[in-house]
């Protein structure tokens, strides 16, 4: 194979991506030209050098690997070839096979390493990466619960991919397994320093988002921000109720009672009675 592949590295442990790195170093198609330890670096790599191949690690503090393609997709970047690099056992693995082009278990083991390298030279000389596209999109579809044939279809015809579907399901990442939590169960969000509490009527769910993000991630029609601290689900709103000392406050009908502060009093009134 003549064509050397640029290739970027992603992972949060230095130790493993500088044991990658000297694994890369003897295949002589591989030149890495960058290594980034988290998911923000990865964008502006992608954005700056444009590679051919990136391995692509899942579980990462802040924006995981998920999160960078689905800001890859979004801000309509070169798409490279993705290897990922997980800690996931192999019956976790299991929903990846579908999509992933490859995957690589820490700690990356030089043969399995080689074998995907080989399918990677295979599909450039057989055929251009649409598949691969195609499966990478419909990963990020499972995950986000956005259209994978509206993104496809944008891509295709070269037009800006816009997210304005809100996703039915929350992805939250907890001690190496994903919960999938439909959106309209969810009751209320809540901020705990740096995580958010994510309240449904069975369980509380543990999400390092901020809460810019998640209300940027939620319908607007159902949710609505009451505190600086607080997401509500309106559909499980009971009262909207004013206090003698001028406080306000929401109850739900699970009997939950939510503060409601001055700054989002009359965005909340409106919503409620809406």
């Amino acid at each position: 194979m003549s064509k050397v592949l640029t290739t970027i590295i992603v992972d949060d442990e230095a130790l493993a991506r500088k044991g990658l790195a000297i694994r890369l170093k003897a295949h002589q198609d591989i030149n890495v030209i960058a290594q980034c330890n988290n998911g923000r670096e990865a964008i502006e790599a992608i954005r700056a050098y444009q590679p051919d191949l990136m391995f692509l690690d899942i579980q990462m503090p802040g924006i995981d690997g998920f999160e960078v393609m689905e800001s890859i997709i979004e801000q309509q970047l070169k798409l490279p070839m993705v290897v990922f690099v997980t800690a996931f056992d192999q019956y976790a693995l299991k929903a990846f096979d579908v999509h992933a082009f490859d995957y690589l278990l820490k700690p990356v083991d030089e043969n399995r390493l080689s074998q995907a390298l080989d399918k990677i030279r295979e599909k450039i000389i057989g055929e251009e990466n649409s598949i691969h596209k195609e499966k990478l999109i419909r990963l990020v579809s499972d995950v986000t619960g956005n259209d994978c044939a509206e993104i496809l279809h944008d891509l295709e015809h070269n037009k800006p991919v816009t997210y304005e579907h809100y996703s039915d399901v929350l992805a939250i990442k907890d001690a190496g397994e994903v919960s999938r939590v439909p959106v309209k169960n969810i009751i209320w969000i809540d901020a705990a320093g740096d995580y958010m509490c994510v309240h449904t009527e069975s369980n509380t769910h543990i999400l390092r988002k901020t809460m810019k993000q998640l209300e940027e991630s939620l319908d607007p029609k159902h949710f609505i921000r009451s505190h600086r601290s607080t997401i509500v689900n309106k559909n499980y709103v009971d009262k909207f109720c004013s206090q003698l000392n001028g406080e306000y406050y929401l109850v739900l009908n699970n009997g939950k009672e939510l503060k409601v502060s001055r700054s989002y009093k009359e965005r909340v009134k409106q919503a409620v009675t809406a």
